[in-house]
Parts: structure tokens; C-alpha cells; sequence
């Protein structure tokens, strides 16, 4: 019994992510998620006016989810606790059990979702071709739209990604988006943009946010990136499909009750998110140009910049890149810089630029902060 119970304890501290501590002189651009409240929000957020959010009773919710359903130009939103959350739900309401979704190959919906698509669901995920420049192929999807016949699968959703953050960070332009939704028209699909990064490149395309998503049945975006707040998403589209969205939140157990506490945080980062992501992407395009300078270092740009840079190492014949490559972000660890190889076979190496990049420093000391300890682990 007391191996038994032995294995048990090793095999829950294996599936257990080790804790770790950060320093605050890091600089951390594993992510934008590690972005922090400011104290400006965090002043909110403790003032803001709560209820029950389930029974609908929540002011500031109610705001935020007015505010960004007009930003989106859609009818209606409801708030939501994670982005993975928000996608599943909007499939929930779009689908029945046994339904195609079409996805693209490098989504976040097929690749770091855990199939909840398929496995709660209960629909069939179906990938075509993701393009360098985050579109998906129009010949695939065309293609794997399955025929009115009794014995295939129903194709009922496309699902889109904006910006793309399997293809580079880039911003996905409306052109590709309404091609897409003519498509779906066609054939009686229905389109979801997971747009956790929608504003990003609304910025980067110039565009209002709600021509991103005209033609899309349903959005979702995150609050929990780049705009800094320490939870929670959105999802907006018609009134009838949001109510349905409501539904399959409980049903995943997101109900919430006085979350106008995080609510609020939203409202502050909508303020103010041109400038806020504006920032990130301008700081992104130096980082970019400036790793380019150094020899050995070879920058991926993506169709259209947002606040990613990937860059991969060059090595020799016969090197194990990836382990070179995860050799060099163990050496910039050291040197106090947090960084994630990029990518299935873990060869290149992904910067998220965000408003955060080290608590420790006043913001004009980061960049040459951040090149000294680039420099450092490279030699």
C-alpha cells in the first residue's frame, strides 16, 4: 500500500509545473501574459461596483461588456475567464456533437487548446494550410468542406486567428478575413475569429477593430496580454448567440459571481489600448532591427509586424539546433532575460514585447538593459 500510494505522489508531482520565482530585475519577454496589473488599475479594480455576475446583477461587467461589444460593432458580449474558455464556448454554441470545425494547422485552437474542440465538444477538428502571412488556404478549405451526405460529418464552423501568433505574430488583413466569410456564406458555415490579439492588429493594420470582425459570426478577444489586466476575455456577436455563450459558460463552470473586480480592469486597458500596443510594436521593431546587427542571429519577419519578433541562431553542420537553441535561452536565463524557444522542433526563439518588460528599471534604461544582457549570453 505504501508503494502504491509512493507512485501515486511521484506520478501528481511529475504532472505538477514546477513553481519558480522571477526576479524583478528580469527582463521577461517569455509572453505578454506575464504583463501585471498597474497601480492605476489595481485602484480600480479594488473601487469597482460588483454583484452577481450569474444572475446578471454585475454593473461593471454589464459596462465592459457594452463597451467592447460597440467597440467590435457587434450586438452583444459576455465576459469570460480565459481565452481558451471563450473558444470553446463559441464552438459549443455554433456546433452539435459530431460537427466539422475547420481550423487552421498552426491555430492556437488546434495546436495549445488541449482538443477541447473535439474532446468536449465533441466536434471534429478538420486543419488545412496556415500561409506565412497567418491566412489560411482558401483551395484547402474549400476542400474540406464536407458534402451533404449522411455518411460525413455536418462542416459548421471556420475558425480564424487575428494576429496569428503561430505564424510570426502577424496581423491578418479584412481582404482575407470577408474571402473567408464569402465562403462560409456559400455553404452555410458560420465564422469565429479567436481574436486574443485583435487589437494588436488593429493597430498594426490601422484599421477600427469592428471592420476586423464585420464579417465574422463571432469574436473572442483576451484582456490578459497586452492590455495587462490579470484575467478575463470577451466574446461579442449577435444577442441570441451570446445568450446560447452564457449558457456554455456554465456549462464549463465560468460563471462568475462579483467579477466586476476584473471587469474593471478591462475598462481601464480599453482606455487607452492604441497607445498602450503602439508602444509594444514600435519597442518590437527595434528589438528586431537591432538583433539583426549581430552575427549569427537570423530575424523571421512576418508579413505585418505586431509585438513579436522571431529570430533562430545559425549553427554549424551537424549541430542539434534545437538543443543549441535551448542551450542559449538557459544562457539567457542566467544572464536575467526570460525567453521561449518558438515552434515545434524548438530551433527558433520567440520575443513578446508588452508594457512590462522589467518591473525593476525605469522604462528608458530597458533597451540598453535588455541589448547588455543580450550581448552577455551570446558571448
Amino acid at each position: 500500500m505504501l508503494a502504491r500510494f509512493t507512485r501515486v505522489l511521484l506520478r501528481r508531482s511529475r504532472d505538477t509545473a514546477p513553481r519558480r520565482s522571477v526576479s524583478r530585475n528580469a527582463i521577461d519577454l517569455r509572453s505578454d501574459t506575464v504583463t501585471v496589473p498597474t497601480t492605476e488599475m489595481r485602484s480600480l479594480m479594488a473601487s469597482a461596483a460588483v454583484g452577481d455576475d450569474v444572475y446578471g446583477e454585475d454593473p461593471t461587467v454589464q459596462r465592459l461588456e457594452s463597451d467592447v461589444s460597440a467597440l467590435l460593432g457587434k450586438e452583444a458580449a459576455v465576459f469570460m475567464p480565459t481565452g481558451t474558455m471563450a473558444n470553446l464556448a463559441c464552438i459549443l454554441a455554433h456546433t452539435r456533437r459530431g460537427d466539422q470545425v475547420i481550423v487552421g494547422q498552426q491555430s492556437h485552437i488546434y495546436c495549445w487548446e488541449q482538443g477541447g474542440a473535439s474532446s468536449i465538444a465533441s466536434c471534429l477538428l478538420a486543419p488545412v494550410r496556415n500561409e506565412p502571412d497567418g491566412s489560411i488556404s482558401i483551395s484547402e478549405l474549400s476542400s474540406a468542406i464536407q458534402a451533404d451526405d449522411p455518411h460525413l460529418p455536418r462542416s459548421r464552423l471556420v475558425c480564424l486567428e487575428n494576429t496569428h501568433g503561430g505564424c510570426l505574430g502577424t496581423a491578418v488583413p479584412c481582404n482575407h478575413i470577408h474571402e473567408v466569410s464569402d465562403i462560409c456564406s456559400d455553404h452555410g458555415l458560420a465564422l469565429h475569429i479567436d481574436g486574443a490579439r485583435l487589437l494588436n492588429a488593429a493597430v498594426a493594420l490601422g484599421e477600427r477593430p469592428a471592420m476586423l470582425v464585420d464579417a465574422a459570426d463571432s469574436v473572442s478577444i483576451c484582456l490578459s496580454k497586452g492590455l495587462g489586466c490579470p484575467a478575463g476575455s470577451v466574446v461579442a456577436g449577435e444577442s441570441a448567440f451570446i445568450s446560447q455563450v452564457r449558457r456554455e459558460r456554465k456549462l464549463l463552470g465560468g460563471g462568475m459571481r462579483q467579477s466586476g473586480v476584473l471587469a474593471a480592469a478591462g475598462l481601464y486597458a480599453l482606455e487607452g489600448w492604441g497607445e498602450t500596443l503602439g508602444r509594444d510594436h514600435e519597442r518590437a521593431a527595434r528589438l528586431a532591427d537591432f538583433l539583426e546587427t549581430l552575427a549569427g542571429v537570423e530575424v523571421q519577419r512576418p508579413a505585418i509586424a505586431t509585438n513579436m519578433v522571431v529570430f533562430g541562431l545559425a549553427s554549424a553542420p551537424g549541430e542539434d539546433a534545437s538543443a543549441r537553441t535551448a542551450g542559449f535561452c538557459a544562457a539567457l536565463e542566467k544572464a536575467g532575460l526570460l525567453i521561449f524557444p518558438y515552434g515545434g522542433r524548438g530551433t527558433q526563439i520567440r520575443a513578446v514585447l508588452h508594457q512590462v518588460l522589467c518591473c525593476g528599471l525605469p522604462a528608458p534604461a530597458r533597451c540598453q538593459f535588455f541589448a547588455l544582457r543580450f550581448v552577455t549570453a551570446c558571448h
